[in-house]
């Protein structure tokens, strides 16, 4: 069996092919039960990589497999105040479940972390959901774990308030 055409690249918002990427696989990612299960708005998703353009610390990471998209992960630019360096994390990760196998979440957590290599970077956090242990097994893989800042304290928990 040949071995499929692989390529992992940093987006460009402003590419028409990796605009078009960017949406067909944020969507995919929505419709899967742990994405919510529900389809994205048409328009949000044309005028999502416009919006990811304007913030200076978003980027991108897509994968092709045959020129066809297979993978998407989303990041944001943060910063360690503790460290006093940024950090990157990691946003959104979705692989289309055709090309799911073929080791793409770690090419593209591979080329995150060239990215944030390049930005001087402390380190590359993510939240995963609780009961998706695929994810949790790929990102194990990669070498995330829990995070914890002092273990007599426990993990760390990530919250969030809907405005």
């Amino acid at each position: 069996m040949d071995t499929p055409d692989i390529l992992v690249l940093q987006a460009s918002y402003t590419n028409a092919v990796h605009a078009d990427a960017i949406g067909l696989l944020l969507n995919h990612y929505a419709e899967d039960p742990m994405g919510g299960g529900h389809t994205l708005a048409a328009d949000l998703l044309q005028q999502l990589p416009a919006e990811l353009a304007k913030r200076p610390h978003a980027f991108s990471v897509l994968a092709f497999v045959g020129g066809e998209p297979a993978g998407l992960v989303n990041c944001f630019e943060g910063f360690s105040t503790f460290a006093c360096r940024p950090l990157v994390n990691v946003h959104d990760v979705v692989v289309m479940d055709r090309f799911r196998g073929l080791g793409l979440s770690q090419k593209m957590l591979q080329k995150v972390e060239e990215i944030a290599r390049q930005r001087g970077c402390c380190k590359i956090t993510l939240e995963v959901l609780e009961g998706n242990e695929l994810a949790q097994s790929a990102y194990r893989k990669y070498g995330f774990d829990d995070s914890v800042f002092d273990p007599d304290h426990g993990r760390m928990l990530f919250w969030s308030k809907s405005l």
